[in-house]
């Protein structure tokens, strides 16, 4: 059996399909569906059993022995809410919880994949899994910083697999509970719906009206990434999950109006609150997961918002 927690999420929705589309039904779906609405991810998707986060991390403390046939854990739960400045509580959910499967994936000798986060470079020019490059601005990006960095001296000293992925923006089918936390092209296309405008904000940092640059990835891709990983047991490390290429808010905005054929754009002024935290540009170096044999092309910005807004508008 595969445990995917997060597995009615975003992200971890796509990867229970990607397995399935692989041909693995044998899945532990984990996740806090206090959210009802996320269960919609799921419904289309097979999986072999469920359970609340709050009840498997018992399981895991316990070491039930349901859990002698897992095979692997794709560890993709997370409190993802960069707004959210309850750190006692985003500690608990995204550096001790990963901590406790981290030391049953190690003891069992069982790989172990997690999510990670572009957020752990803060706001940089530069995106190398390196130490240097390592600033984050909220307690979001720092939990997922120390758990990459416990990572490092703990896991990698392991017989078995260990790999962190740091997914950049990453937009797609399966992320409308996310709220304020789903991608711009989520919003650019509920915007369109029901006015003829995108909000973009105005200049910042050095950059003219949407022309910060994001790395933007289709989730799709982010999947692949993941079920490569699981068929390269050998490959340990933590990589970033990025296309390599930075495309503009402009851009991205004028992808979505496109494929309506209706709307242009509106600018608004920046937010103060956002001054010192903004990430005005991202770009993943892919040099790390290159190496390590990973060769498969990324989606490109207008292939992959052309497939979302006919899965949203379908």
């Amino acid at each position: 059996m595969i445990v995917v927690t997060g597995g009615a999420g975003f992200i971890g929705s796509q990867l229970v399909a990607g397995l399935n589309q692989a041909g693995r039904e044998d899945l532990i779906v984990v996740d806090n569906l206090s959210n009802g609405k996320k269960f919609s991810n799921l419904a289309a998707n097979s999986i072999a059993d469920y359970f609340d986060k709050t009840e498997f991390r018992e399981m895991v403390k316990n070491r039930h022995p349901l859990l002698e046939h897992v095979e692997m854990i794709f560890h993709q739960g997370a409190c993802s809410v960069t707004t959210e400045w309850d750190g006692r509580y985003m500690m608990d959910n995204n550096f001790t919880y990963s901590k406790e499967l981290l030391h049953f994936c190690l003891e069992k000798s069982k790989p172990f994949i997690y999510a990670s986060s572009a957020a752990v470079y803060g706001v940089n020019t530069t995106f190398a899994e390196r130490v240097e490059n390592e600033n984050p601005v909220n307690v979001y990006g720092y939990s997922k910083l120390l758990f990459d960095n416990y990572v490092r001296r703990h896991g990698f000293a392991a017989d078995s697999q260990v790999a962190g992925l740091r997914y950049f923006n990453v937009y797609g089918p399966g992320e409308s509970h996310k709220g304020s936390m789903a991608s711009v092209m989520f919003h650019f296309n509920n915007q369109l719906q029901q006015t003829d405008s995108v909000k973009l904000f105005q200049g910042s940092h050095g950059y003219q009206d949407g022309e910060q640059l994001r790395d933007f990835i289709f989730v799709e891709d982010v999947v692949k990434v993941n079920l490569w990983l699981k068929d390269m047991p050998s490959v340990s490390g933590i990589y970033n999950v990025g296309t390599g290429s930075a495309n503009t808010f402009n851009q991205a905005a004028n992808a979505v109006i496109s494929w309506h054929g209706k709307g242009q754009i509106e600018f608004i002024p920046f937010p103060d609150s956002l001054k010192e935290s903004y990430q005005s540009f991202t770009q993943a170096d892919m040099t790390g997961l290159r190496r390590a044999g990973y060769d498969a092309e990324f989606t490109s910005l207008s292939d992959g918002v052309n497939t979302y807004m006919e899965a949203l508008n379908s």
